[in-house]
């Protein structure tokens, strides 16, 4: 398979590869650092904080599925790329959307049991229970990504040039002239339960979160807008930035600007990695005073 970037291998190459590596160094900055300091500080061992480090392990996951790729090929003078890759490189990226969906739902049912149940919190947020949030939700989308695979497998090709920067599942299955039923159900199935077991929950979290917030005084209200505004924004940040990628691979964007279909078309996989550790490092003040505490211990040794 061949990759459509500019066949010609001009300056502007280099400068998006120096740009590509400067955003991947710092997604895996951010996130490494916060996952570190939320590892090492006992005072962040919370749920809301065992969520957020699984969310970061996740983003580093998923950069990890396009930028290596991107930055070799950027500097490559064919764009080629095995069909073994491409089936990997699917993999990855569809399993780091899915699972990030979870864990966003995840955290979205913490915010509803920590704000509507404050009684009952630690009753029923125990250490099993997180660790069944965190991990059976990730194994599922593991197992059934795995059958992208095998039914991509069995298809033969006519085409051999890929319309974006990245595989993607349906592109590639639009090259096939084989027949894509199974492929096809596949997709709109994991889609479909996808998405309505990750954003009904999420959705019914905050409408309950809401609904009491309503009856409750203006210092509860503002606890609750202050712990829930940077999932929210996380959330949609993540959701536009899927239904972009969506927009650019079944509908015509061609009437856009090249540069501006592909800064829609890798927004999901950069954007979230990049501004997530950013934006809950600085909104969440015990985070920021554990960041400094470590620093500064190890500034002194």
């Amino acid at each position: 398979l061949t990759w459509d970037l500019n066949s010609q291998h001009s300056d502007s190459h280099y400068f998006y590869f120096a740009l590509v590596t400067v955003i991947y160094f710092v997604i895996i900055l951010a996130n490494a650092l916060l996952i570190g300091v939320i590892c090492i500080e006992r005072s962040l061992h919370e749920p809301m904080y065992l969520f957020l480090c699984a969310l970061f392990v996740n983003q580093l996951y998923g950069s990890t599925g396009l930028f290596p790729a991107l930055m070799f090929y950027l500097l490559s003078d064919t764009h080629d790329i095995s069909l073994l890759y491409c089936y990997l490189q699917i993999y990855m990226l569809y399993t780091y959307a899915l699972t990030e969906f979870c864990n966003l739902a995840v955290m979205s049912y913490n915010r509803y049991m920590s704000i509507c149940y404050p009684l009952q919190y630690n009753n029923i947020m125990t250490p099993k229970t997180i660790c069944g949030l965190i991990i059976l939700p990730q194994v599922y989308y593991f197992f059934i990504n795995s059958i992208i695979i095998p039914l991509s497998l069995r298809l033969q090709f006519c085409g051999n040039v890929l319309d974006r920067v990245y595989c993607d599942n349906y592109s590639v299955v639009k090259l096939a002239c084989s027949n894509t039923m199974l492929n096809n159900i596949r997709g709109l199935v994991v889609t479909a339960l996808s998405f309505s077991c990750t954003l009904f929950p999420t959705i019914y979290s905050y409408v309950r979160i809401l609904l009491i917030c309503l009856k409750s005084s203006k210092e509860t209200k503002q606890k609750a807008f202050n712990t829930s505004m940077s999932h929210i924004a996380s959330l949609l940040n993540f959701f536009f930035g899927c239904l972009f990628s969506i927009i650019q691979g079944r509908y015509d964007t061609a009437h856009l600007p090249p540069i501006l279909r592909t800064i829609l078309l890798v927004y999901f996989p950069i954007c979230p990695p990049l501004f997530n550790p950013i934006m809950y490092g600085i909104r969440m003040v015990n985070i920021r005073q554990a960041c400094k505490k470590l620093l500064g211990r190890y500034s002194k040794t």
